[in-house]
């Protein structure tokens, strides 16, 4: 959370400001209205401060108190990020999920596992013997590809992004494959490969 713009004397002093003047107003220390200020001053200033970093929230890169809402929007949180994903880690998937306009082609989901924070390559197979590999596959070959990821997609905890109860250090692994099997044409068959 954003420190306060305004300490709370601050706050406090402009909310006995804004009352009327006259002898019914006492606004000096220890009167009813110093009480009520000094009861109702850290209402306004968390209000405050709520209020300066509502643009930052309504983005999903920046959020913070508004991720649940986004989440929410876009069928999250599921089964893709695991019982215990960190904060940063649902930030990503949100992310991913609101910027993926669809498609089937390799660029599309190279694209979608960039937003995903991982880096990968995808390779298609074709019936006959594979001059890569030297390898021989039938007819089903051609509903078969392979994602190509490194074991280097390790999310690390980050000061000022990360919130307390994340991990220091989680592997995204599950959260790749599940997302690229969850939009993967329903005929073809997905090979992880990690280096």
């Amino acid at each position: 959370m954003k420190a306060p713009r305004y300490t709370l004397e601050a706050v406090k002093a402009a909310f006995l400001n804004l009352l009327p003047s006259g002898h019914a107003w006492n606004k000096e220390e220890g009167s009813n209205e110093d009480a009520l200020a000094a009861a109702i001053a850290p209402t306004i200033q968390r209000t405050l401060v709520s209020a300066a970093t509502m643009i930052e929230n309504t983005f999903i890169p920046t959020t913070t108190t508004l991720l649940p809402e986004w989440e929410w929007s876009l069928g999250l949180p599921d089964p893709c990020q695991g019982t215990d994903p960190t904060f940063e880690a649902r930030r990503a998937q949100a992310r991913a999920r609101f910027v993926d306009s669809g498609g089937q082609s390799i660029a599309h989901y190279i694209q979608f596992a960039r937003d995903l924070g991982y880096t990968i390559t995808v390779d298609e197979f074709m019936p006959g013997t594979d001059p890569r590999d030297g390898i021989t596959r039938g007819a089903e070959a051609e509903f078969l590809w392979r994602v190509n990821a490194s074991n280097a997609n390790s999310i690390f905890f980050r000061a000022g992004t990360s919130v307390a109860g994340d991990r220091l250090l989680s592997f995204g692994d599950r959260v790749l494959e599940c997302e690229l099997n969850r939009i993967k044409p329903a005929h073809t068959q997905l090979i992880f490969a990690y280096t």
